[in-house]
């Protein structure tokens, strides 16, 4: 926080009124299963975008970011896509996306740091979402409804309950799917605002509901950078979407949720090949999701470690969001007998892998894969152990 409070102070001459930050969330298991109306296991984890922030006279917003150069600036008037600035298109559509629930704000600067790796899987778009729309809260305080209207409200804004923290991330998405362009499900969102420290987040994407599970205390999560940057707004996630949605068309279901293995099997005839592998993956995740639900409540971290490992080939065999960098970091992932289980996290083509390692083995860990990425694609790896967080505050 105090690097978005410093970045404010430098450029704007001030102190901001007020600071919020949002962490970014790794997926534990449930790959692309959010806007399937699936099943998904995520966790908040202590890497955060942070945002210091002060109100303005006029209808104006200038944001600033620690990772670029240039400020943005533009009129609440004229909240449209600048091709200079692409990173404001977040905060920008999140606007528009209060606007039309009824939202009342007026301009502001807004200073904005981030510890969650760009193009990293643990989504950082999600994050400045997240934190944008609690920043206009705090400002110009607002409450939404359950049914996403909202109204602005006296001075300071109530605590938020969990039926607004939904509607919330429903809006953030919405500022996604239709200002960035990226049709992303709720998966990042939720996981944002839903996060409790030590505990995993098991969300259910028909019902949108909500509940935790302990996440065994021997365990660390270690998040491995493969060094390649994905890039979502580059049409390869829409693409895959598009997929699932045209096999739920052609098995007539309104989503792969409805679909067991043996009824994908039973209509592979009325599907294309790639509609087909891609039904695949997504039927064969939500299985593996119930399942891993039961083992990681049974304590069955040998269980819950394969439905990683499967759910890792899964991506890389049929539904191609994989990249060689992150097979790799699987392969040897594998190999460490510390390692329960590991796979890539979020939306693929790059970004990192999650890791579950016994802790007393987490050193060890980093250390081997470290040598042994570097030798054999000659890059450098980053890797971090993860906390897992509260939600956005």
């Amino acid at each position: 926080m105090n690097d978005a409070i410093q970045a404010f102070e430098r450029h704007f001459g001030s102190s901001p009124a007020q600071t919020v930050r949002a962490p970014g969330r790794v997926e534990l298991l449930g790959n692309h299963t959010d806007y399937n109306q699936g099943l998904v296991m995520a966790l908040a984890v202590d890497r955060y975008i942070s945002l210091a922030v002060a109100p303005r006279p006029d209808d104006t917003v200038e944001l600033i970011s620690t990772a670029y150069e240039e400020p943005a600036r533009f009129a609440l008037d004229d909240l449209a896509k600048d091709p200079a600035a692409p990173w404001a298109n977040y905060t920008k559509g999140l606007l528009v996306q209060l606007r039309e629930r009824g939202v009342r704000f007026g301009g502001f600067n807004a200073a904005i740091h981030s510890t969650v790796p760009l193009g990293g899987g643990l989504s950082s778009s999600a994050a400045l979402l997240v934190s944008s729309a609690l920043a206009v809260r705090k400002l110009y305080p607002y409450v939404l409804q359950a049914d996403g209207s909202g109204e602005s409200v006296e001075s300071p804004a109530p605590p938020m309950t969990d039926p607004e923290r939904m509607a919330l991330a429903k809006a953030c998405q919405a500022a996604e799917n239709r200002f960035v362009g990226v049709n992303c499900g709720l998966l990042d969102h939720i996981s944002s605002l839903f996060g409790r420290a030590h505990q995993v987040i098991r969300i259910d994407c028909l019902h949108l509901t909500v509940d935790w599970a302990p996440l065994p205390a021997d365990l660390e999560v270690v998040v491995c950078h493969s060094g390649v940057r994905h890039a979502l707004v580059g049409g390869e996630y829409n693409q895959l979407r598009a997929h699932c949605e045209s096999a739920a068309r052609s098995l007539g279901v309104e989503a792969l949720r409805f679909v067991s293995p043996e009824a994908l099997e039973a209509g592979r005839g009325r599907l294309s090949e790639r509609d087909y592998q891609c039904a695949r993956h997504i039927v064969g995740e939500n299985d593996r999701v119930q399942r891993g639900a039961t083992a990681l409540e049974a304590n069955d971290l040998a269980t819950f470690g394969e439905f990683l490992f499967a759910s890792h080939a899964s991506s890389r065999d049929h539904f191609h969001n994989s990249c060689p960098e992150l097979d790799v970091l699987v392969e040897l992932a594998r190999e460490h007998p510390g390692c329960i289980g590991a796979r890539l996290t979020g939306g693929g083509f790059g970004g990192a892998t999650l890791n579950l390692v016994h802790a007393t083995e987490a050193r060890s860990f980093r250390e081997h894969i470290a040598m042994a990425y570097e030798a054999r694609t000659g890059q450098r790896l980053e890797s971090w152990i993860c906390q897992v967080v509260d939600g956005a505050a």
